[in-house]
């Protein structure tokens, strides 16, 4: 059951803290699933379970740095003190080995939420032959001017206090920034969702919410900017099927914006099989918002649709 946490040793030194779901009907296919910034992957379970009910074994970890994940170059809110975009996709690598070793022959399907969704099309880009169709939700890869600010901003505070810190203006420039731009908000965090239930789930797990370290942001703006850079998405086939998805009333991804730009940049650079989807009603988590049902059986379906071409 996906509530039962599981241990596996990647080599990049780290133990990864591991959830599965079986499929409960003829399989289909292996989905991996990376989690966000500051949460873990216990947050899944409801996606997990509605997946496997349309067949596919869902594998979800937590990342280094977040969850119940140890190792000892990641404390809390850390991939590594160095090297931690290499680290963070040799892990993706560990998970998928045991996914495909336990289900031989299955296709993988690899889908990312928000800064799993920049793990998610790195990964792709890292291993092109290794994933027949991958998924990105809530993710900005178009973080331009003030991305490069931030940069700037991060390497100051690396130079005064060190990289194993957390960040004191990231924090304020993103999440706090997202927190003011709801009218009305009842909470700094009520740009996650529209379903207040779901924010205070979030605002009470000890497991979410804390704060990244300088080295993770600098990661986090790095795979940003790398996910779309033409170089480097030219590794990929350009018939993968890549879905992406976002929220019409997400700051986050600049109310869903960010996303369709992905989408127009990937099919301009020839990539055949794009499919992208707002949620015109719902902020940045939407498998947490009050119409998550839909947004999941419409990712099954996609699911379905995508195996097909792979």
């Amino acid at each position: 059951m996906f509530e039962e946490i599981r241990r596996l040793q990647s080599p990049t030194g780290a133990t990864l803290a591991y959830r599965q779901q079986a499929a409960s009907d003829q399989p289909r296919g292996i989905l991996l699933v990376l989690h966000g910034l500051a949460e873990h992957s216990g947050r899944y379970r409801r996606f997990a379970e509605k997946m496997a009910l349309r067949g596919y074994h869902v594998y979800a970890h937590d990342h280094r740095g977040h969850g119940r994940t140890k190792a000892p170059d990641a404390p809390l809110g850390q991939f590594s003190r160095r090297d931690g975009v290499a680290r963070v996709l040799e892990d993706v690598l560990a998970m998928r080995s045991l996914a495909t070793s336990a289900h031989p022959g299955l296709p993988v399907i690899l889908f990312g939420h928000s800064m799993g969704g920049l793990i998610s099309l790195n990964a792709a880009i890292a291993y092109p032959t290794l994933f027949d169709a991958v998924a990105v939700w809530n993710a900005n890869f178009r973080p331009g001017l003030a991305g490069r600010a931030g940069q700037l901003i991060l390497g100051i505070e690396r130079m005064l206090k060190g990289s194993d810190v957390p960040s004191a203006l990231l924090p304020r420039l993103t999440f706090g920034a997202w927190g003011q731009s709801i009218p009305n908000h009842r909470t700094p965090f009520d740009w996650l969702s529209t379903d207040p239930a779901e924010v205070d789930a979030y605002m009470e797990d000890p497991l979410s919410g804390f704060d990244a370290c300088v080295s993770l942001w600098r990661d986090l703006l790095a795979m940003s900017y790398a996910g779309a850079e033409q170089s480097r998405l030219s590794r990929l086939r350009r018939d993968i099927p890549i879905h992406l998805v976002g929220g019409g009333k997400d700051p986050a991804t600049d109310l869903g914006k960010a996303v369709e730009w992905l989408a127009k940049r990937l099919k301009h650079f020839g990539f055949s099989h794009i499919t992208c989807k707002l949620y015109q009603e719902m902020r940045h988590e939407t498998l947490h918002e009050i119409d998550a049902a839909r947004a999941m059986a419409d990712f099954a379906d996609w699911c379905d649709r995508a195996l097909q071409k792979a």
